[in-house]
């Protein structure tokens, strides 16, 4: 489809008590961070937020040059790619979330990794236990069969005004002439140093002339500009049905490891009938009525889209504008807490589990569940889950499991146009680094989405609705996310990385800007709180060094520290075709918000 005729933003309309969210006040000053970042932007004619200032510039080139959010959008994941290589890239998956301003519809791709067609439910064992988390990581039994290149061809054959070779270009030249290396970037790598020096093709990339790469020095990688040369060129069947796609296939059937490092590189499965089979599947996105908003986000095999409706169908009920800042993050923790059991017992691939979606998201249930939480004491964790299919108030449950561990490193990027089209995309290759393998002359690295399988069930007393399975796409919990007023016109787009607190991530900033009624950028920066159905819950330095978590502590709660949790980015629109983006202040370094003009 082609670009939508040019439109004027109308004004939001929605209740009187969102009005306010709508024409925000006027957002913090825009303070310019390291590499040319800024956290914050508003203006006309379309906005890019992202991790990183060359990619969210990549994305505001297409959109000069008349592309429309889509368009922009794969320029800015491909952009990603080259410079935020550990945690995105054509060798990894994602979910795309689209909202089209001709019909006021929100549209979705799945483009989660698949197991190899050979793979079952023990594909994570070995002589009858599970592998050490470690040793699958970095193997080629952890890659799954990549759905980033195919969800970037389906958004812009379904939406987009723009060729692939021409969205590819900005992020191509970028893989040519280098980055500037920061302080995350070499972070990054010094925390995957040892397990990088096993493959002789990630160690010569990214650890030039054998050393950490020096902050303010250029990395090049002239291997990743030829293959986005060769996808525009040739479209993404270079991957799926040809050359890169075979030497993808080698790498995780004959890991290129380093004999010397002694690492056991455990060979994968995948084949070329899996690459020749895979397609990224578009869907229906999940829908939550919240406060008189309605909330779009991704379906399973993303548990992101169920779990944050079903937090916010919970939280509908409880007046969060009115709470002091103990009840409100003691009731956002509980549905947090309350969802994820949820989550954990119901949710997979709904290609090979029968997923109570729509029950999950019914209010009805949400109330059912709503009811066990008390402002004077704390649920246990873990907390059983309920049934959504037989929704019974305050039932105790059945049996409990706890949240399995996800990667945390992941990326997200929130893009509009000026037509008023809006994407939220979350792509990924699951840990820091992958699986630590680069695809040899090619210049990515590969997933390891596949450990996020449960390598056994969670709970052998109970099914398990994320074991592995042959073609299987494994749980996520990527959360992107639209919401639209009552006239089906954006509200917010958002989303974050963070693994299994992305979900948490996704439901605090929307209740901090929906309902505490911060503006976005405050929302995004605002000291985060995580609660995955734990005996404890995760707090950021700024909350676990404060009064707050005391109080906290006094109703029952119990606490650890995290240094660091998500890192989000967003769109908001504004009266009269303004836009403003929204990124982190601090995290990863801070984010980088774009619009193409800040005047008329």
């Amino acid at each position: 489809m082609g670009r939508p005729a040019t439109r004027k933003l109308a004004v939001l309309a929605v209740s009187a008590a969102m009005v306010s969210v709508g024409a925000a006040a006027p957002p913090a000053p825009a303070t310019a961070r390291t590499g040319g970042k800024v956290p914050v932007a508003v203006g006309y004619g379309g906005a890019v937020a992202s991790v990183d200032a060359d990619a969210s510039a990549a994305g505001i080139e297409v959109l000069r040059h008349g592309g429309n959010a889509v368009d922009a959008a794969v320029a800015t994941a491909a952009a990603l790619g080259v410079t935020e290589p550990y945690s995105a890239g054509v060798g990894g998956g994602g979910y795309f979330v689209y909202y089209d301003a001709k019909t006021r519809t929100v549209h979705t791709i799945d483009g989660r990794e698949t197991a190899p067609l050979s793979a079952d439910s023990d594909l994570f064992t070995e002589n009858g236990k599970p592998l050490a988390f470690a040793d699958a990581v970095s193997s080629g039994l952890s890659v799954g069969t990549p759905g980033t290149p195919a969800t970037w061809q389906e958004a812009l054959d379904e939406w987009g005004s723009d060729r692939l070779a021409t969205v590819l270009r900005p992020a191509e030249r970028i893989a040519r002439d280098g980055f500037t290396v920061d302080d995350t970037f070499r972070a990054q790598t010094a925390s995957n140093e040892a397990r990088f020096r096993y493959f002789p093709d990630t160690a010569r990339l990214f650890l030039p002339d054998g050393q950490l790469p020096v902050v303010g020095s250029t990395l090049k990688n002239p291997e990743l500009a030829r293959t986005y040369e060769e996808l525009g060129r040739r479209g993404v069947g270079a991957i799926y049905r040809g050359d890169i796609g075979d030497d993808i296939v080698k790498t995780v059937e004959h890991p290129p490891v380093d004999p010397a490092s002694g690492w056991n590189a455990r060979p994968g499965k995948l084949a070329e009938k899996d690459l020749a089979v895979y397609r990224a599947k578009p869907q229906a996105p999940t829908r939550t009525s919240y406060r008189g908003l309605n909330v779009y986000s991704i379906a399973p095999s993303s548990s992101g889209g169920t779990t944050v409706g079903e937090a916010l169908n919970i939280l509908e009920n409880t007046d969060l504008s009115k709470a002091g800042e103990v009840q409100y993050l003691h009731h956002y923790i509980e549905a947090s807490r309350i969802a994820f059991a949820d989550r954990g017992r119901w949710v997979g691939d709904p290609a090979f589990e029968d997923v109570p979606t729509k029950q999950l998201l019914s209010q009805r249930y949400a109330d059912s569940r709503a009811c066990l939480i008390k402002d004077d004491a704390v649920l246990t964790s873990p907390l059983a889950p309920g049934d959504p299919r037989d929704p019974a108030a305050c039932a105790p449950g059945g049996t409990a499991a706890p949240t399995t561990y996800e990667g945390e490193n992941t990326t997200h990027l929130t893009v509009a146009d000026k037509w008023g089209n809006v994407v939220a995309y979350t792509l990924t290759i699951e840990q820091t680094g992958g699986s630590g393998m680069t695809v040899p002359g090619r210049g990515f690295l590969l997933n390891n989405e596949l450990t996020d399988f449960s390598f056994v069930p969670a709970n052998p007393a109970v099914h398990d609705p994320n074991l592995p399975g042959p073609g299987k796409r494994p749980r996520s919990s990527i959360s992107p996310t639209i919401v639209l007023d009552g006239h089906n016109r954006p509200v917010v787009a958002l989303g974050s990385p963070g693994g299994a607190s992305i979900i948490t991530t996704v439901l605090q900033t929307l209740t901090e800007f929906l309902d505490r009624r911060l503006p976005l950028v405050d929302a995004i920066a605002a000291p985060r709180a995580s609660q995955r159905n734990a005996a404890r819950t995760e707090l950021e330095p700024a909350l676990y060094n404060s009064d707050t978590r005391k109080q906290l502590e006094a109703i029952g709660h119990s606490f650890s520290l995290n240094p660091e949790i998500g890192a989000a980015t967003g769109v908001q629109r504004l009266p009269d075709g303004k836009w403003l983006a929204a990124a982190e202040k601090v995290r990863r370094g801070g984010g980088s918000a774009m619009v193409v003009d800040p005047a008329p």
